[in-house]
């Protein structure tokens, strides 16, 4: 089912209305009715009982978001969301290490104990604590120095700042921020990959292929680097939903101005 984005905003947000100084333009987007004047959306064409929100010239008419510019910025703030959850996620990791760094030798002995009481537990059920991967990986944790603890903890929260940058860049769909996402993500892919030669996880897949599809698809709807005619080409893209744009799709031919 096609998404109608111009309905769905202005049911969200409200119409848009605008009366321009030129007459031909204004007869346009005006109309009289027994309930009073009505002035065309600028979003999604329909007429809007009131007061236009504005007047003036027609160069000066708001540049009002439209059509797939408004899916792509669905997009871009679905994208700001996972960015910001996975961000407040990696401070609380990057917390927990800090505050392990600070208390290595108690956690390493609460988790001996804790383990010795689990351990023929599991054996009732034929699993072997002290071969299990995840054991391993804790009790090779607590070999660690704690300026090492305190050197990750600093990274994750490095990378943690980068990703609520990118959170509120994507969020507010600034251009410099589509490309961090591109470089940042990118940059980790081989990282993922490496992880899954590891250890093939559903979770591991699905993050993996999000960050590829996001990376693809910022880079071409966005024209980012260059592609498909550069900013430009995306500026030009931008400014189809202009007034005018409004004018041609109700059927009034005009010459470029």
């Amino acid at each position: 089912m096609k998404i109608d984005w111009d309905r769905r905003t202005c049911a969200r947000k409200g119409h848009v209305t605008y009366a321009p100084d030129d007459p031909r333009l204004r007869v346009r987007l005006h109309a009289r009715t027994v309930l009073g004047d009505v002035w065309r959306c600028l979003r999604c064409g329909d007429f809007v009982l009131g007061e236009p929100h504005g007047s003036g010239p027609a160069a000066d008419a708001p540049l009002v978001p439209r059509g797939t510019v408004l899916r792509d910025l669905f997009v871009l703030r679905f994208l700001a969301v996972e960015r910001a959850v996975r961000g407040v996620f990696i401070v609380l990791v990057a917390v927990a290490v800090w505050k392990f760094s600070n208390s290595q030798d108690a956690v390493r002995r609460l988790f001996d104990e804790y383990l010795d009481v689990f351990r023929p537990v599991f054996r009732h059920f034929h699993y072997d604590l002290d071969h299990s991967p995840v054991v391993g990986s804790l009790q090779k944790a607590f070999g660690y120095r704690h300026s090492t603890l305190v050197l990750v903890a600093g990274l994750l929260l490095a990378y943690a700042l980068i990703e609520l940058i990118e959170a509120v860049g994507l969020w507010y769909a600034k251009r410099w921020a589509e490309y961090l996402t591109v470089v940042a993500t990118a940059a980790f892919l081989p990282l993922e990959v490496y992880e899954l030669t590891e250890h093939i996880s559903w979770l591991k897949i699905a993050t993996l292929a999000l960050n590829v599809l996001a990376v693809l698809y910022i880079a071409l709807t966005k024209r980012l680097f260059g592609l498909r005619g550069g900013r430009r080409k995306f500026e030009e893209e931008r400014h189809s939903a202009s007034l005018m744009e409004v004018e041609e799709s109700a059927g009034v031919a005009h010459a470029p101005l």
